[in-house]
């Protein structure tokens, strides 16, 4: 009889044995059961990770030689389990082949023309059967080769496009290097029926590269060879892995954004040396000799954070030469263009300058004595003077956004974050006192589009929209898209709810080709904007005031009183809520002492500066004087708000007449309460084509851009409580109402507003009434004579000189 220590020491053994074994065959019959989905995970880590890393014993594989051999090698074994394998490895294919889609089409929409598309790498064929999912291939494309030097992966594809019975779709198992549209047998044939047999149709119309470039030994050639393959306005895409440090890509302007591109030092080394284990190179060169030899149209910097974050970019891009979309635009001709678009300066093509040549000569004489060049041309001009390709901007289908250094700490500042979800200010008032008509040109800050959108009801003859914050120029850009790309549902549900579940897939597949690189990757960045519960107006700065307000009246069992009072259809019914339920908390001092009066609060939360801030602090305090009280700063701003919000909910209607405080207090617009421009009336208006062939959108402060544009041409400047944020001991007001002057028009009119009662810059003004009243006083100015001339602008005789040329 054994011992009980020995006993239990077997007992133990054979449990842990009896344990392993069990997890063993669990795992065997686990394999078996499952095999038809692990086998080819099993043949992919054999293949990736266990096989030697030599060219094979098969005879057909020893009969290849160079980079061939070495592809067959690796892709033999796992050829037909290829696609089932990298899905999640391979991200970023779909949205590349969304992205091209949308591209293609908005350039041959009613063209009839059948474009060629040539799938460099394209291996199995997987992206040619993904991309009808975007665009039917067999109907949209005259011709589609897939080339790709593995035979094994070019078998696979033409086992998949016999099986779709596609026609139109050839597999080529060829070098990239080598292949040419010439020598394929029926291409000539093809390009007769797709372009009626121009020479330039045996140029491929599309070319796309799938994780394909970080294959190549001698990528330069091949990509030499792609700038000969595709055609003059053709079309080229690539998604690929990446590693980059900003120390290498900071100082170019050309690539379409710097935003995310950057990868840190342990990524870039652990990643490298990963992936160059299976012959795939992350080396940053391939990527930037792609960006030098192409022009960028579209630019994406991502992560796949599923397997731990591998850096990869989605990038659209097209000839260097093929600026806007100009067929046979000269480079120059096109950056002459645009920037007459950005300064109001006249654009005279070649052919009006052999027709009207005295005219050309005194117009530039004119222009030459001016010096006047946006920034956009002079950036266009160094490139072109350093050989490498356009600003991304110079490439857009549109030409509303124009060129801004993306590196400047004046951008920078703002932490890639608008600040405005919605404007404050009443464009049914502007327009009342402006009368804006065809003959005007406005220059207007852009705040958050609503505005300027509404303002091009009116058909200016042009808008100059500007702002210092990308993104909220980016917001713009995004609305100006709806209405081109968008029904009115969809455009209602975006900025109307704020809110639609399938954003990103209308980012991809009807927005983009109306986007500018940065604004399409600061977007695709933030789908969570218009997918979240939120939505649009609880995000940018002022989502602090909104989820603020909500969070209050949810603790306190008052939102259902809020939305009875938004839903109130009489003021009696609407003011007896308001003085009975909400007013003594909204309006309550101590919490307006502790949050309103918070100067953090006021900038981060409302946006209101410290300068503008001091105006109303002051205001109130100089009222208390006068009627023989004593006002703090912070009781001082307590009263400002009793004297914006009563008003607001005393004398208009929240259900059908005051959208701004209904949005505030629901987070969504209504049918029968919304701005002009949401309305279907207005979406038939801005949805017709060149509804925005008058707009330009500068990221830039107001004094560059109107110091650029052509003097004497702005009929009407819209620059809101701008003014209040300036330090009133500085010389910033003087300088802008001095520019302002100089590019004004004599009889043009400027509509500011102010916090103040009676700003400081602007003493000699009377005041007219704002309906919304959100801030204090409404001034409309007018030039009545030119800008006197002075060498200083810091003095107080010098800020009434200038006010004296703008009448009231």
């Amino acid at each position: 009889m054994l011992d009980l220590p020995v006993a239990e020491l077997l007992h133990t053994s054979f449990r842990q044995s009896a344990l392993a074994y069990g997890a063993v065959l669990s795992l065997v019959i686990l394999a078996i059961a499952f095999r038809k989905s692990v086998l080819p995970y099993w043949k992919f880590f054999y293949a990736c990770f266990i096989k030697p890393v030599n060219h094979g014993n098969a005879a057909e594989i020893q009969s290849l030689s160079g980079q061939q051999r070495a592809l067959e090698g690796f892709y033999r074994t796992q050829a037909s389990i290829y696609d089932a394998t990298r899905g999640t490895l391979l991200r970023g294919r779909e949205d590349m082949l969304q992205l091209a889609a949308a591209q293609l089409k908005h350039r041959y929409r009613g063209s009839g023309v059948k474009p060629i598309w040539v799938d460099v790498g394209g291996g199995t064929g997987y992206n040619v059967e993904k991309m009808n999912s975007f665009v039917s291939v067999p109907q949209f494309f005259s011709a589609v080769y897939v080339v790709d030097l593995s035979p094994s992966l070019c078998d696979v594809a033409r086992q998949r496009f016999s099986r779709l019975g596609w026609k139109n779709v050839h597999v080529v198992c060829e070098d990239a290097r080598t292949f040419r549209l010439d020598s394929v047998t029926d291409v000539e044939s093809v390009a007769a029926g797709g372009g009626g047999g121009d020479k330039h149709r045996v140029k491929a119309d599309f070319i796309s590269m799938s994780y394909s470039l970080s294959m190549i030994p001698d990528f330069y050639s091949v990509i030499d060879s792609l700038t000969d393959l595709l055609a003059p306005l053709g079309l080229i895409a690539c998604v690929d892995f990446y590693v980059q440090s900003s120390s290498s890509y900071s100082l170019r302007n050309f690539t379409g954004g710097h935003h995310s591109r950057h990868v840190n030092s342990f990524s870039r080394v652990f990643w490298r040396s990963w992936f160059q284990l299976d012959r795939v190179h992350l080396h940053e060169s391939r990527r930037d000799y792609l960006e030098y030899r192409f022009g960028t149209i579209l630019n994406v910097n991502d992560r796949n954070y599923l397997l731990g974050g591998i850096p990869y970019y989605v990038w659209i891009g097209c000839q260097r030469t093929a600026t806007c979309g100009a067929s046979g635009a000269l480079v120059r001709q096109v950056a002459e263009h645009i920037d007459a678009l950005a300064t109001e300066s006249p654009y005279l093509s070649p052919v009006h300058y052999a027709e009207k040549k005295s005219e050309a000569e005194d117009a530039a004489a004119r222009e030459t004595r001016l010096q006047l060049r946006s920034k956009g041309f002079e950036a266009a001009i160094l490139n072109l003077a350093t050989n490498v390709p356009l600003p991304s901007f110079f490439y857009q289908n549109q030409r509303w956004r124009l060129y801004y250094d993306e590196s400047l700490q004046k951008h920078a500042q703002f932490g890639n974050e608008y600040i405005y979800a919605f404007t404050w200010e009443d464009p049914a008032e502007d327009q009342r006192l402006l009368n804006i008509g065809p003959d005007d040109v406005v220059f207007a800050i852009t705040s958050a589009g609503d505005n300027v959108l509404n303002y091009a009801l009116h058909r200016p003859r042009s808008i100059h929209a500007v702002d210092l914050n990308p993104t909220q120029n980016h917001l713009l850009e995004l609305k100006v898209a709806a209405f081109c790309a968008l029904s009115h549902e969809d455009t209602w549900k975006l900025f109307g709810e704020g809110r639609h579940p399938e954003f990103r897939n209308l980012l991809l597949n009807k927005l983009s080709p109306y986007l500018s690189s940065r604004a399409f990757q600061y977007w695709l960045d933030n789908t969570s904007t218009f997918t979240s519960r939120g939505g649009l107006y609880e995000t940018g700065g002022t989502r602090i005031a909104v989820k603020l307000s909500k969070w209050l009246f949810r603790l306190l069992g008052l939102s259902r009183e809020v939305r009875r009072m938004c839903s109130a259809k009489t003021l009696r019914e609407q003011r007896a809520i308001w003085r009975t339920r909400l007013r003594p908390v909204v309006l309550n001092k101590y919490l307006s002492y502790l949050v309103v009066a918070n100067q953090q609060f006021l900038w981060r939360a409302l946006g209101v500066p410290t300068n503008q801030r001091d105006m109303i602090t002051d205001d109130g305090i100089a009222a208390s004087v006068a009627s023989g009280g004593a006002f703090s700063a912070k009781e001082a701003m307590w009263k400002y708000v009793v004297n914006t919000l009563d008003p607001v909910v005393e004398n208009t209607l929240l259900r059908d007449s005051n959208y701004f405080y209904r949005l505030c207090l629901l987070g969504r617009y209504s049918e029968e309460c919304h701005p002009a421009y949401l309305s279907k009336d207005a979406h038939r208006i801005l949805s017709q084509p060149g509804a925005f062939d008058g707009l330009r959108v500068h990221t830039d402060e107001f004094v560059e851009v109107l110091a650029r544009i052509k003097p004497e041409t702005v009929t009407v400047a819209v620059i809101m409580d701008h003014m209040d944020w300036f330090d009133p001991d500085g010389c910033q007001a003087s300088q802008e109402i001095r520019a302002i002057n100089k590019a004004m028009k004599i009889g043009g009119r400027v509509l500011l507003r102010s916090a103040g009662l009676k700003p400081w810059y602007i003493a000699k003004f009377s005041a007219q009434g704002f309906r919304v009243n959100m801030y204090a006083s409404t001034w409309i100015c007018k030039k009545v004579s030119a800008d006197p001339t002075t060498s200083t602008v810091d003095s107080d005789s010098e800020d009434a000189e200038v006010v004296d040329d703008l009448e009231l």
